[in-house]
């Protein structure tokens, strides 16, 4: 699970130092780039709103697993989009992660371990965000020179 929010963090925050690239490549301005933060986002809160009652019957193993393949599935599309739309569709598929797996991981780590155990499955999960955040931005702008 701490691989996964490091994916997950990482797939959010590489954009932004990548937005003038982008902007050049799908023939767009910076800004209308940078609104692919914004998209992100906004389906995150949406998603973290509404999953849990949208999903009750699901298993939430299958639900966590699904959202990752959603996640690979999103970062091939915003990686090879020709246009500006498929890009931003790829942007809201990631914002649908992000916010579905924020919701259900912390409650996911603890229901796997025994309670005296749960601050260190947290801190576990939630390194691999603190990881992300730290390293996201700045290996996409190294990678794009």
């Amino acid at each position: 699970m701490s691989l996964g929010a490091f994916a997950l963090v990482a797939s959010e925050f590489m954009p932004v130092s990548l937005l003038t690239p982008i902007a050049a490549n799908l023939h767009i301005s910076e800004g209308q780039a940078g609104q692919a933060i914004s998209v992100s986002g906004a389906f995150a809160v949406l998603t973290s709103l509404f999953i849990s009652s949208l999903t009750k019957g699901i298993n939430r193993k299958t639900l966590l697993l699904s959202l990752i393949g959603m996640m690979i599935i999103s970062g091939t599309v915003v990686s090879l989009a020709p246009t500006y739309i498929i890009f931003m569709l790829g942007r809201a598929m990631i914002g649908v992660v992000i916010g579905g797996f924020w919701s259900m991981s912390a409650a996911t780590a603890m229901r796997l371990v025994e309670d005296h155990h749960v601050p260190r499955a947290l801190a576990i999960l939630n390194g691999g965000n603190a990881l992300a955040t730290v390293i996201a931005a700045p290996a996409a702008a190294f990678l794009a020179v």
